[in-house]
Order: C-alpha cells, then sequence, then structure tokens
C-alpha cells in the first residue's frame, strides 16, 4: 500500500466529497487527485525519477499536499524540511539529502532567494510569481499533462526523508518506507476512531513526523477531510476551529498552553473536536489539569513516540487522565511494543529507571548515510529511544528524562525533568529548565533556569525553599538564573544546549 493508491481510491469513492479545506477554499478528492497527476507528470518532464529526493520547503497549504503526493507517485522521496528554517540550514539538508529538486512557498521565498547561487544544479520552483531561478508552481503543473500517472511501489519502498530538529548538532536524515508510514497511519486512524466523516485540523507543521505522518497520512487513509493552516497562533486555533469544526487535533503541549491563557477561550465554540491530542515534549500533572479546565474537555490525549519510530510508542487515553495525568500511557500503541532496558541491555527491574526500547513496523529504515548511527540506535530489531522511564505499579510508564539530559552530581543519576515538573507548580514560576554545570569536586552542580511572571529578589532562595520538603536535597539546584524566556525548537522542545553553551561561554 502506498500513498499514491490511497489518494486514487478515495478519488474514486469520495470524488465530491472536500479533501483539502484552506483559507475559505475547498478542494475535493477529484480535484486534488487530477492536480496531483499534473504535479507528477510536471516534475517527471524536469527529470524527477524514482528515488530522487524532492525537498518541500513548504508551510501547510495545499501545494504541500500537491508535491508531497505528486512526488510519491512518481517513486521519488519527499524531504520535507521545516519552514523556519535558515538559509544556511537549507543550504545543508540540500547537500546532504543530495536533492534534485527544491519546492518552496512565497511567503518563505527570502530564506530560500540565494540557494541557486551555491547549488545550481537543482531544479527549484515556488508559488506565486516566478524569478530567474525558480520556476512558477501554477503555470508548471498547469502546463503538465492530466494523463494518470501509474504508481505500484511496494510497501518497502522509499517514501519520506525527515530531518531531525538538531537539538545536538546537525540535523540527521530519518528514512521512511510506505510499510513504516502505513503502519502507524493506520495506528492513529484506530486508535483515534478516524473515519471519512473526520476532519483533521493542521496547524503543526507538516514537515514534521507526527503531523506527516499521524494525522495527514491517516487522514488520507480513512477518506477523511484535511483542514490545512500555514501557521499557528492561539487566536488562529480558536478561530480556525469554529469556523471548519474539525474533529481532532494535534498540538505541541506550547500550543495548548498558549491557548489556556487565551481572553477569547471561554467564548469559542469548540464542540466539534472529539480527540485534542498532544506529543512531542512533556506535559506535567498540573500543566494537563490547567488545560482541561481551560478547554473544558475531557478528550486530552498523550500521544509518545519519536521521529525514529515513525513516530509511533504509547498512548495515554482520554479516560486515564484522571488518575495518571504526566504518564505517557500502559501500553504500547497498535503495531508498537515497548520495554524498558537498563544499562546493560537487558530488561530493567521493577521499579527501576530504564531506556524506552521500541519495535514495530514503524520504525525507520535508518539514518541517511549514516550506518554507524543506525547501527547503535537499534538494538536487534528494538529501536533506543534515548528516553529514561520508570514503569508505576499499575504499569503506567513516566519518562523522567532523556539520557543526554541526566546530570551525574556526586556520583548520583539526577534527572532534570523531575525538579522542573515541581518547580512549574510554583504560582510565579512559568516554565523552568534544569541543567548540569561543571563543578570541580561534584562532577556536575545543578542550575535552573526559570521564567518567572515578575522580577524574582533572589531566585535561588525562592527555589531552594520551595523544593526543601517536596524533593531530596541532593535534587535541589544549587544555582538559579530568572530569564525572559527558554529557547526552544518549533516542535516545543527546550533547547538545553543553548543553556549548556551559554555557561561555557559564561565560564
Amino acid at each position: 500500500m502506498n500513498t499514491s493508491v490511497l489518494l486514487e481510491r478515495n478519488a474514486r469513492k469520495f470524488k465530491d466529497k472536500t479533501a483539502l479545506f484552506f483559507m475559505g477554499h475547498e478542494m475535493t478528492y477529484q480535484t486534488l487527485n487530477e492536480r496531483v497527476n499534473q504535479c507528477a507528470n510536471a516534475l517527471k518532464g524536469k527529470g524527477v525519477q524514482q528515488g530522487d529526493k524532492v525537498i518541500l520547503f513548504l508551510p501547510n497549504v495545499p501545494e504541500f499536499a500537491i508535491s508531497l503526493l505528486a512526488v510519491h507517485r512518481l517513486g521519488a522521496v519527499a524531504a520535507p524540511v521545516n519552514a523556519r528554517l535558515t538559509a544556511s540550514e537549507l543550504s545543508y539538508i540540500i547537500e546532504h539529502s543530495e536533492a534534485t529538486t527544491f519546492i518552496t512557498h512565497e511567503l518563505l521565498f527570502e530564506a530560500a532567494r540565494n540557494l541557486p547561487e551555491e547549488h545550481s544544479d537543482l531544479t527549484y520552483i515556488k508559488t506565486g510569481d516566478p524569478t530567474s531561478r525558480f520556476e512558477a508552481f501554477d503555470q508548471v503543473v498547469a502546463s503538465a499533462s492530466p494523463e494518470a500517472v501509474p504508481c505500484d511501489l511496494g510497501d518497502d519502498e522509499l517514501a519520506t526523508l525527515l530531518y531531525t530538529s538538531g537539538t545536538t548538532g546537525k540535523p540527521k536524515g530519518v528514512l521512511f518506507s510506505y510499510r513504516n508510514i502505513m503502519a502507524v497511519a493506520t495506528m492513529m486512524a484506530v486508535e483515534t476512531e478516524m473515519k471519512p466523516e473526520s476532519r483533521m485540523l493542521h496547524m503543526m507543521p507538516l514537515s514534521h513526523s507526527a503531523p506527516l505522518h499521524l494525522f495527514f497520512v491517516a487522514g488520507l487513509y480513512v477518506g477523511a477531510s484535511h483542514v490545512l493552516h500555514p501557521t499557528f497562533t492561539p487566536d488562529d486555533l480558536l478561530t480556525v476551529t469554529e469556523n471548519t469544526r474539525p474533529t481532532h487535533f494535534f498540538g505541541a503541549p506550547v500550543a495548548y498552553l498558549l491557548t489556556a491563557q487565551s481572553e477569547k477561550l471561554p467564548q469559542t465554540d469548540l464542540s466539534s473536536v472529539k480527540w485534542w491530542i498532544y506529543g512531542g515534549a512533556p506535559l506535567s500533572a498540573a500543566e494537563v489539569g490547567m488545560i482541561q479546565n481551560a478547554f473544558n474537555t475531557d478528550r486530552l490525549m498523550c500521544v509518545y513516540g519519536l521521529t525514529e519510530a515513525g513516530p509511533s510508542g504509547t498512548l495515554l487515553a482520554p479516560h486515564e487522565h484522571g488518575q495518571k495525568s504526566g504518564s505517557i500511557g500502559c501500553r504500547a500503541a497498535l503495531n508498537t511494543e515497548i520495554e524498558l532496558l537498563d544499562e546493560h541491555g537487558e530488561p530493567a527491574a521493577a521499579g527501576e529507571v530504564g531506556e524506552i526500547a521500541l519495535r514495530g513496523e514503524g520504525n525507520m529504515v535508518g539514518y541517511f548515510k549514516d550506518e554507524e548511527k543506525t547501527r547503535t540506535t537499534y538494538q536487534g530489531d528494538w529501536l533506543l529511544t534515548g528516553d529514561m522511564a520508570r514503569k508505576d505499579e499499575d504499569g503506567y510508564y513516566w519518562v523522567v528524562d532523556r539520557k543526554k539530559d541526566m546530570i551525574i552530581s556526586g556520583g548520583v543519576n539526577v534527572y532534570p525533568k523531575e525538579i522542573e515538573d515541581v518547580l512549574k507548580i510554583h504560582p510565579d514560576i512559568q516554565d523552568a529548565a534544569i541543567i548540569g554545570v561543571p563543578h570541580p569536586e561534584w562532577g556536575e552542580s545543578i542550575k535552573a533556569f526559570v521564567v518567572a511572571k515578575e522580577t524574582l529578589d533572589a531566585p535561588q532562595a525562592l527555589i531552594r525553599t520551595f523544593l526543601e520538603d517536596k524533593i531530596a536535597a541532593y535534587k535541589i539546584p544549587h544555582l538559579a538564573e530568572q530569564v525572559a524566556d527558554l529557547p526552544r525548537n518549533p516542535t516545543g522542545k527546550i533547547l538545553k544546549q543553548e543553556l549548556r553553551n551559554k555557561e561555557e561561554n559564561v565560564s
């Protein structure tokens, strides 16, 4: 099964059904299929062949869906990249991916404008008016034949090349086959009861694995409708939801936290949404409770996974949030298995912290051009996630931190997330990040960065007093600094390496 077959089938079954909603415009499945054929023929005329990499530097717009499916229809590999990337970051990905074609949007053109000077051998296409090096998307597609393009790709043919966020270095290219993406799309469709009547709201970047594979491809799988929106803001989320009546929304935790503070929220009709799904970064129990109250919903669902797993992993269903908010669930999702492994690669003892390992058909083919990294990320057919967790007496998994973020102070393991979750309960603290900084005797000292509503007179004293009866003394930060905000990537993850770099520069 591949996405091209899914689209052709939907064009026959649901030909007059709206496939795409975008800024007041609609496109049926039949029209989408016709546009994909034209785009595929146009790209074929530009020399795109099976296996070629095509970069999609596009926000959530119809041209993204058309380009993605056209690339797949040709048997080429789609490489969607984040709309916030800079010119230098795009240049790296062009070089690393060995792309032959680059498709972008006029809203993002400034970052891409000068790429042909350095990478002259690519075909460049953009929406809007053409330039000397960028052909106009609409002209290229409109001039191409609408003749159907046959596609008989097998399950193990390559489909997408996604680049990780690069929080610890250069982004890594993650390769997926159709078997991988269909396994996780099927999982999401089943676990969240997607139907042809469902409507997916896409505000998180479709260049990321969860929005793309779990929601766009899953919606395509069942013949659902897709509401595309190029950016996220709290007001946009509320307005678009009220106007387009989606049934499913996936957002990074920060999207929910920001929207929960909107003055428009109590007056907005959100009753169409049956599944408010979050993932990509942890939420504490207190944050979950705040979001549930603000949105007046009992339909929150947590999905845990990582790009390399498709993503797939575990689920915390809506009815489990009452007692287990902050957990990632008690079972692996459909088509997936989970295990906690100790430092020797053996199953962790009951109650002990271990590394989450995932097994399933959604797991990546591997890292593009990095066999060594692929080899070390797998233990047999188990994918090592780098996330450390423990399982409670009821079988629920609780992520304690990233393995790379663990602090060793005085020979004792300290997990920053545990401290951060407690700090965020404080009424004056809005956000917090914990890192380890070098110490000549203890190895590492614990430092807190906090974002607060007002200026704190003595952050260190306040934090120590607040934490004294809540966590063990050895976990209490020795240093503290108030900051205006914390550095985050587009999915909401705190960029702790930037905080570490800042400390190194100071010292």
